[in-house]
């Protein structure tokens, strides 16, 4: 199955790190970001979740859960989590998914249907293609999603970005422009009209071109 954007999100039931977690209702009624890991014990993948576990507090801020998942077994998980707090200088306390089965991987379309429904044996190179974050709101509807390739780290300040965007063109019709950060003008959406955007932005616009409409950020 592939997935796009404002698809459902594919719900299951699984174990973690936290006990056994039904992915809708743990997502609840806020924001949830998925990540995934194709390897216990691998140095890029230790490294995000590290940077991870010291952002967990912004995504708070944001009613945003964060969740990790990795192709191997729990109590490998609870292992790594020792060399990814001593290695970040912060502990891992979100829960993250024990994915031994393959089954969210695959379901998720990050790896095909004929994957196997084992981890054992198989090697990061074999599960290369679980490096997706999925961004999901609280109609359990994917917002955004990102692919890395192994070699590549992530950029989680970015996918904070992404949050913040998501969280307020869900509320304001308005659009953020490129390299935008919080308290930085936006865009009014273009099917606002001209005469409802003077209703809501009263004090005007600025406007290059007769389709870019930049306005302070609505509070």
């Amino acid at each position: 199955m592939s997935l796009r954007i404002n698809d459902e999100a594919p719900n299951f039931t699984i174990e973690s790190t936290q006990g056994t977690i039904n992915f809708h209702d743990w997502v609840g009624n806020g924001w949830a970001i998925l990540f995934s890991h194709p390897k216990d014990f691998t140095p890029v993948c230790t490294t995000e979740l590290g940077y991870m576990a010291g952002l967990k507090s912004e995504f708070d801020k944001r009613n945003t859960k964060i969740i990790g998942l990795s192709v191997d077994p729990v109590t490998d998980h609870v292992r790594w989590s020792k060399d990814i707090e001593e290695t970040a200088g912060h502990p891992v306390t979100y829960p993250l998914i024990g994915d031994s089965e393959l089954k969210v991987a695959t379901l998720y379309d990050m790896l095909p249907a004929g994957a196997g429904t084992s981890s054992q044996g198989r090697t990061a190179a074999d599960n290369a293609t679980v490096r997706s974050v999925f961004i999901v709101g609280p109609d359990k509807k994917i917002k955004a999603m990102l692919t890395y390739p192994m070699s590549t780290g992530r950029n989680f300040d970015e996918v904070l970005r992404i949050i913040d965007s998501c969280q307020l063109t869900a509320k304001h019709q308005v659009a953020t422009p490129v390299n935008w950060k919080q308290g930085e003008d936006v865009i009014i959406a273009p099917a606002v009209s001209n005469e409802e955007a003077q209703k809501r932005y009263p004090g005007g616009w600025r406007s290059p071109k007769p389709y870019m409409r930049y306005v302070p950020q609505p509070r």
